[in-house]
Parts: structure tokens; C-alpha cells; sequence
């Protein structure tokens, strides 16, 4: 097996590596003036087991085309087999068709990922789980659920209602106040462009609770910082976040910053550098990741990796 890392998520890459208790592959990335990507695997990768890291967060074409070409790479040194470990799966809210004339650009990714060489695909908590029946070739779709879990129950948080701050991540709310015991709620929103959403209602009883929101994504953090508001005006003691990937522009860390959310949890899917005046919990998702690899190589089943405390995240 030998593991090769982008440099989209560099740290993640060589904590999943430490955890599997091996090195990451030597390869050359480098541009060229022009902007082009240059790639070389700087060791012998023929028969090998390889799989590639790379989160397609921002610079996400960027990002993408690397991993591309680090796919294409091996693929012609005579790899066995190339896995596309994707911590974060970038393009997915581009999953259908909800206006004429647009693309399903979720699909078009997956088409160039087994273009460019890979066997299967090893990623994290899409945003919309129809994607992996976008692919032809294996997709082992883990949760950051269960590490979510295990920092959540040093918390012992009491009268705890799980809200989901849209009707899309009502599914992953319902998974979280199974699991902790919690009651649950929803926040009905209205997108009005992009970047703006309004919290029109929420349905479910959270007046004096603690609230926890629970969704996959957050770049501008439009929807769980309107949905926050409301939840206070409702009447709301503390307000957690639980997001899996949270890529935050300039936008998502004003709002963050003046928002009602007292702690945002995430993950370390993307690398993201330290932001002053928020309380943000990261947690790594490398144990998880690497165990899934471990598995794999061995030809060996990670389904319990989708599952803890006696239940289940899907």
C-alpha cells in the first residue's frame, strides 16, 4: 500500500499516514508559470494498493486537477489500484437539475475521477447521498458522526433539542438526537440568493433547551447563523454547531462572529486557518479515515465504521 497526498489538506494527509503507522509517498507537485500542474510520484508504485488525499476545497478546480493528475500519474506507473480519498467532496450541491439549462456538475465530477484512473472512491459525509449512485466503481461514504459523538459526551449537555437548520439535513438531525437522546426540531428557511438565507419558523418545542444544529456544510454561514438568531428570539439557552466541513469566506467569519452560535464543532476535512473572535472546536477525522484505508487494503468490511453507540448515522 502507499498512501500520496495533494496539497489541498497536507496535515490531514500525513495524520491519516501516522495513524496507519507508515509514511506518505514522496511525489512533486509544482506549477508551472503558465499555471499548469506539474505532478512526478518520486517512487515505485507498480502492483502497489495506492491511495490519493485531496479535499476539493477552495481552490477547488485547482485542487481537483491536481488530483487528477496525480491519478493519471500512477495509473500509467502500473498501480494495482488507485482509491480517491476525498475528505470533502466539492461540486455536490450541484447534484440535479432545479432549473433549465443547468448543469448536474456533482456527476460530471464523478465522471472525471474515473476518467482520470480511479478504482474507488473513499469519502466523507456528502452532501447529498444520492451521489454515490453517481459513480459505477465502489464509494465508501464514512460519517463524522461518531467523533462528533465522542466530543459531544464531554459536554453532558442537558434538555438538549438536535435542529436541523434546513429541511435538507433533517435526515442527519434525526441520526444525532437518536443517538444522544435529544428531542428534535427543524428551521424552515426561504433562500434568497447564494449567500442569503431567511429563518422563517421553526417547528418543535426548544424554549429553555440547549440547542444543537447539526448540517454537512457551511461556506458563508448565511443558513446557521439566521437560524441561530431565531432560535434565541424562541427562547434558547446555548447554541452548538455541528458541521462537517466548514470552508468559511471573509463573509462566513463576520456573520459567525456576530451570530448567536456560542460553538461551532467541526472537522479537519479542510485545512483552514485560525480565525480570531469565534469559538471554533476542530476535530480530526484522520483516525476515522485512516481505518477506513487500513480496511480497505485488507479487503475488509467497514461497515461498523458507519455505526456507534448502538446506532446508525444514514
Amino acid at each position: 500500500m502507499k498512501l500520496f497526498s495533494g496539497t489541498s489538506n497536507q496535515p490531514l494527509a500525513a495524520n491519516i499516514a501516522a495513524y496507519i503507522g507508515m509514511d506518505l509517498g514522496k511525489c512533486a507537485v509544482k506549477a508551472f508559470p503558465d499555471g499548469e500542474t506539474f505532478v512526478k510520484i518520486e517512487e515505485n508504485v507498480r502492483g502497489e494498493d495506492v491511495f490519493i488525499i485531496q479535499s476539493t476545497a477552495p481552490p477547488t478546480n485547482h485542487h481537483l486537477m491536481e488530483m487528477f493528475i496525480m491519478m493519471d500519474a500512477v495509473r500509467r506507473a502500473s498501480a494495482s489500484r488507485i482509491t480517491a480519498v476525498l475528505p470533502f467532496y466539492g461540486y455536490a450541491r450541484q447534484d440535479r437539475k432545479d432549473q433549465p439549462r443547468v448543469p448536474i456538475t456533482a456527476k460530471l465530477v464523478a465522471n472525471l475521477l474515473v476518467a482520470a484512473g480511479a478504482n474507488r472512491i473513499l469519502t466523507m459525509d456528502l452532501h447529498a447521498q444520492q451521489i454515490q449512485g453517481f459513480f459505477d466503481i465502489p464509494v465508501d461514504h464514512l460519517y463524522a458522526a461518531p467523533v462528533m459523538y465522542e466530543y459531544l459526551k464531554t459536554k453532558k449537555l442537558r434538555d438538549l433539542v438536535v435542529v436541523s437548520p434546513d429541511i435538507g439535513g433533517l435526515k442527519m438531525a434525526h441520526a444525532y438526537s437518536q443517538v444522544l437522546g435529544a428531542g428534535l426540531a427543524i428551521v424552515a428557511k426561504r433562500r434568497k440568493s447564494a449567500t442569503e438565507t431567511e429563518a422563517l419558523a421553526v417547528i418543535g418545542e426548544i424554549r429553555g433547551r440547549n440547542v444543537l444544529m447539526v448540517d454537512d456544510l457551511t461556506e458563508t454561514a448565511g443558513t446557521i447563523s439566521t437560524a441561530a438568531a431565531l432560535l434565541k428570539r424562541k427562547g434558547a439557552r446555548q447554541i452548538l454547531a455541528c458541521v462537517s466541513h466548514t470552508l468559511l469566506n471573509e463573509m462566513g467569519v463576520e456573520r459567525l462572529r456576530k451570530s448567536k452560535i456560542d460553538e461551532l464543532i467541526t472537522t479537519d476535512t479542510v485545512l483552514r486557518p485560525g480565525i480570531n473572535g469565534v469559538k471554533i472546536t476542530t476535530l480530526s477525522v484522520a483516525s476515522l479515515l485512516g481505518e477506513a484505508i487500513k480496511r480497505i487494503n485488507c479487503n475488509s468490511s467497514v461497515t461498523s465504521l458507519f455505526e456507534f453507540n448502538g446506532g446508525r448515522t444514514s
